[in-house]
């Protein structure tokens, strides 16, 4: 019960922490006493400091730390990098004991748990799958070393993204442009088109959210600098091709865990088609057009047999629309 509690805490911090730790993983940890009660706890947050989650705690905790227990949601780091490991702080500051959900897979941070038994510290590794999964992102870009690639599309019932004459303001509702801010915020950049940018002006800063995601816009035609997209509130990188593989480098040269595409059909689905989608989040709307522009074409499949296969995570209502949440399985 008390590991599932801690865990369910750690989720949350670890929530927070999505869209503010890049290039490091979004981990959270907590310092509970001998009575199990919560004395500090935090998050990476390297907006605020380049503290990992477990110093963060430690320092709020203070004194109180010793004897105590660490629950964190990544193994502790063993390595010197931008800060010292977090081991050496853990046992400086006299922890007892130390449960971690997930393994590090760095081979450059790894063997924090061994380090930390070595020292005499009591270490407990209890997998959670809620933790691995809100943690995805940058376990994803340790595994396959680029970013988790995250397509959010809003589409009509018969999977419309625009009339015949290019309008598409608004096709879902505002319950659902408010949880697109969310998801804004907890990526570090966010990929569209030029005729994405041109057609439609968007300034894609999280409305309510503190945090400023780098804009990227790929493609050939010319962005006035007079673009929303182009102001002063957060940083924008311009794509100049329509290369897929000159993305993905400039992405994963920038270090992102997380990048959500808002992207049209047309890089959308040249993202799909080449593997580069890890992730689908669609808003349906109760909306019929009948005509109009597809939200997806051109996937270079012929056959039922290469389909693209989707496993679906979730799904939710937004006022009258409906969220659906894929992995994205390949063929």
């Amino acid at each position: 019960m008390f590991i599932d509690d801690a865990y369910a805490h750690l989720y949350s911090l670890c929530l927070q922490g999505m869209g503010v730790s890049t290039p490091n993983p979004n981990v959270s940890a907590a310092i509970y006493g001998t009575d199990q009660k919560l004395i500090a706890d935090g998050f990476h947050n390297r907006t605020n400091s380049v503290d990992h989650a477990e110093v963060i705690a430690l320092k709020k905790a203070g004194a109180a730390s010793r004897g105590a227990t660490l629950v964190v949601s990544l193994e502790p780091c063993a390595h010197q990098g931008t800060t010292p490991p977090c081991t050496q702080a853990i046992i400086d500051a006299g922890i007892a004991k130390v449960i971690y959900a997930v393994a590090d897979p760095n081979p450059l941070a790894a063997g924090g748990a061994q380090k930390l038994i070595d020292a005499g510290i009591v270490v407990e590794h209890h997998q959670s799958a809620e933790l691995e999964f809100v943690q995805r992102a940058w376990l994803h870009k340790e595994r396959t070393g680029r970013p988790l690639m995250v397509w959010k599309v809003a589409t009509t019932l018969d999977s419309k993204v625009a009339a015949s004459d290019g309008t598409s303001q608004w096709i879902t509702g505002p319950e659902s442009r408010e949880d697109v801010q969310t998801l804004r915020a907890q990526s570090d950049a966010i990929v569209i088109g030029t005729n994405t940018a041109l057609v439609d002006n968007p300034h894609l800063i999280p409305r309510g959210h503190a945090a400023r995601p780098v804009r990227i816009v790929c493609g050939e035609q010319v962005v006035p600098p007079t673009h929303r997209v182009f102001d002063n509130e957060a940083s924008t990188i311009s794509v100049k091709s329509k290369s897929i593989p000159e993305l993905i480098k400039v992405l994963t040269d920038e270090g992102f865990n997380q990048v959500l595409v808002e992207a049209g059909p047309t890089l959308g689905s040249a993202l799909m088609a080449s593997g580069k989608i890890d992730e689908l989040i669609v808003y349906q709307a109760p909306k019929m057009l009948g005509a109009g522009k597809e939200f997806v074409s051109h996937l270079g499949i012929s056959t039922l047999a290469d389909h693209i296969e989707l496993e679906l995570l979730s799904v939710a209502q937004f006022g009258g629309d409906i969220k659906s949440h894929y992995i994205v399985r390949g063929r």
